[in-house]
């Protein structure tokens, strides 16, 4: 057991892997879930939650009583583990948007600034790691139109800040498919169009980022009844890949192999329908001579 992995630095990701590093030790010293909270004085649904990585902090003694129940006694190793849960405790940076924020969209967060690998598909709009202040301000715009323009900034620089995991040490390695109905939909007019796509040019210049458009003259792919979607896929061997739906009023998060496989083969496919990562900045620039 060790609780000091390459796991990115997003504190909701590191209790998903405490979590399972927990049920692997508890798994292993034969215990149920019960038997587990009674030894500890709590439900066992405290313990189910514990594992799953759905309580919104680690409760230190807990923990540490679990792990002596579970048959640790390398003090050493007991004091890394315990140090790991108090950076779990930690919040992220993005907290600080809470206001302009949907609570779901948290853990979206979370998986993006810890992942070793970021897939997508995009059916409608540029995919938020990739847009300038403009399309976003027009794009929040349409999907807020309610919001006040105080909020609106602070959702633009919100888009903003998450870009920065592409410029940092060690940025993720980011491949994004997008339909061409995406570059065809005039998102805050001609100028913030002819801006975004100079920026897909560049960003799409970098040795870690692959674009590619699929388009309309491909016909039918493999994503085109699932909408768009994220793949993640993180340093940490604890944690598995994910994929993230998104919606108006909430999100689903897919873990199981056989729900992720689905859309990895789908992706697969789409890279290879697509016009080829070596073609899109040819494609990009003979789209922004027609705008």
């Amino acid at each position: 057991m060790t609780a000091e992995t390459d796991w990115g630095g997003a504190p909701s990701v590191l209790r998903m892997i405490l979590g399972r590093q927990l049920e692997e030790l508890r798994t292993r010293a034969g215990l149920t879930f019960e038997q587990a909270g009674e030894a500890i004085g709590v439900s066992h649904s405290t313990i189910r939650r514990l594992e799953a990585a759905k309580v919104a902090r680690l409760r230190l003694p807990d923990v540490e009583k679990l792990l002596q129940i579970y048959g640790v006694r390398d003090q050493q190793e007991i004091d890394t583990f315990l140090k790991s849960a108090r950076e779990a405790n930690k919040r992220g940076w993005w907290h600080t948007y809470r206001d302009v924020m949907p609570d779901w969209f948290a853990a979206y967060l979370s998986l993006e600034q810890a992942a070793l690998h970021i897939r997508a598909y995009e059916a409608g709009f540029v995919h938020g790691l990739l847009q300038t202040p403009a399309y976003a301000r027009a794009l929040l715009s349409a999907g807020n139109p309610h919001a006040s323009s105080v909020d609106t900034e602070r959702r633009v620089a919100l888009r903003m800040r998450r870009q920065e995991i592409l410029t940092r040490s060690c940025p993720p390695r980011l491949w994004v498919v997008m339909d061409e109905t995406v570059l065809r939909w005039p998102v805050g007019g001609t100028e913030v169009m002819r801006q975004q796509v100079d920026h897909l040019i560049e960003v799409g210049r970098l040795p870690h980022v692959t674009l590619q458009i699929m388009p309309f003259a491909a016909g039918p792919h493999p994503a085109m009844r699932a909408g768009a979607f994220d793949l993640f896929r993180f340093r940490a061997p604890e944690l598995p890949d994910i994929v993230y739906l998104g919606g108006l009023v909430g999100a689903v998060y897919l873990d199981k192999g056989d729900d992720v496989v689905v859309y990895r083969e789908a992706l697969d496919r789409l890279g290879a329908q697509a016009v080829p990562a070596r073609g899109t900045e040819e494609l990009l620039g003979a789209l922004r001579k027609e705008l």
